[in-house]
C-alpha cells in the first residue's frame, strides 16, 4: 500500500521546519505530493450596548493576506520535492474547520503537537481536528524533523478506532522492519486478549508485515506510559493507536490513553477516529 498525498498544517507564525520536514520526507519516500495548509481567523466584531467598539478592518485583512503569502513562500522554499509534487492552500478562516475541511483531499494529515486544554478559537487544535477529519493523523512533537518508521510499536485495543489505524497505517508497517502489537488487559481478559491480538498479527501477516505480540495485564503504571516505554525498549519512533474522545458543549473531551499519549509521548503518533 502507499499514499498519494500527505497534507500539513503550518502554523502561520511558525519559524521552525519540524513537522513540515517530517512530512515531507514521508512524501518523498512514497513519491507522494505534498499540501501546505495553513489559515488566520479574524476576531467577531466587538459590540457593547449596540455599538461596534472593535473590528476587522480592510488594513487587517490585509496584513493577514500578506503574512499567509510571506508563509506560503517559506514553506515552498524550505520544501525540496520538486515543484510541481507541492501544493499550498490558506485562507482567512478558522484554521480547525479550515484543515478538517481540506482534509478531504489527503491520505494521511501531519501536524505539529500541542499540549490540550488551550482555548484554540484562533489556532489550530490538532487533537480536535483528527476527531472530525475521517483521515489518519500523525501528530509530531516539537523537536522532531524525521520519521524512521523502521521499528513502530501498536498498541491495541479491539475497537474500530485501533482497527482504522492498524488498516491505514499499513502504508509505514509494510516497511518496518520490527513491528510490537501490545493490548493492555484486566487479569480477567488474558486469554481473549492474546486471541485478539493473534488476529491482528496474523491480519498483518496477510499484508507482508512480520510482528511479535504481547499482552500485559493493566498495573499501577498507566497504560500510556507503557507503550511509550515498549517505544523506546525496541527503537521505535512510531506509535500507532486509535484516538479516542468526543465534544462535549463544543470542547473535546478525551480518553486517559489519547490524552496521555498526546501530552507524554516523544515519538509520533499516528492515530484514527
Amino acid at each position: 500500500m502507499s499514499l498519494d498525498s500527505v497534507m500539513v498544517y503550518v502554523d502561520p507564525k511558525q519559524q521552525e521546519e519540524g513537522q513540515i520536514a517530517v512530512a515531507e520526507g514521508i512524501a518523498g519516500g512514497f513519491g507522494a505530493s505534498l499540501v501546505g495548509v495553513s489559515a488566520v481567523a479574524v476576531e467577531a466584531p466587538f459590540v457593547a450596548e449596540g455599538v461596534i467598539i472593535e473590528q476587522t478592518t480592510a488594513e487587517d485583512l490585509e496584513r493577514i493576506r500578506a503574512m499567509l503569502s510571506a508563509k506560503e513562500a517559506w514553506f515552498r522554499r524550505i520544501v525540496r520535492l520538486p515543484s510541481e509534487k507541492v501544493e499550498w492552500r490558506s485562507a482567512i478562516a478558522p484554521p480547525t474547520e479550515f484543515l478538517v475541511e481540506q482534509a478531504r483531499a489527503a491520505d494521511l494529515i501531519v501536524v505539529r503537537r500541542k499540549k490540550l486544554n488551550v482555548n484554540y478559537t484562533r489556532r489550530l487544535d490538532p487533537a480536535g481536528a483528527m476527531l472530525r477529519m475521517g483521515r489518519p493523523t500523525l501528530s509530531v512533537p516539537d523537536g522532531v524533523t524525521q520519521l524512521a518508521g523502521d521499528r513502530i510499536v501498536i498498541g491495541w485495543k479491539d475497537t474500530r478506532e485501533a482497527r482504522l489505524a492498524v488498516r491505514e497505517a499499513l502504508p509505514f508497517l509494510t516497511r518496518a522492519s520490527r513491528v510490537a502489537i501490545a493490548e493492555i488487559c484486566t487479569s480477567e481478559e488474558q486469554d481473549a486478549a492474546h486471541s485478539r491480538v493473534r488476529d491482528v498479527a496474523g491480519y498483518l501477516k496477510k499484508h507482508g508485515v512480520s510482528c511479535e505480540h504481547e499482552v500485559r495485564v493493566h498495573t499501577a503504571e498507566p497504560d500510556a506510559g507503557y507503550l511509550i516505554r515498549l517505544a523506546a525498549d525496541v527503537g521505535a519512533d512510531l506509535i500507532v493507536t486509535g484516538g479516542y474522545g468526543h465534544s462535549r458543549l463544543g470542547q473535546w473531551m478525551f480518553g486517559g490513553m489519547t490524552n496521555s499519549l498526546l501530552q507524554q509521548a516523544r515519538a509520533c503518533l499516528l492515530m484514527v477516529h
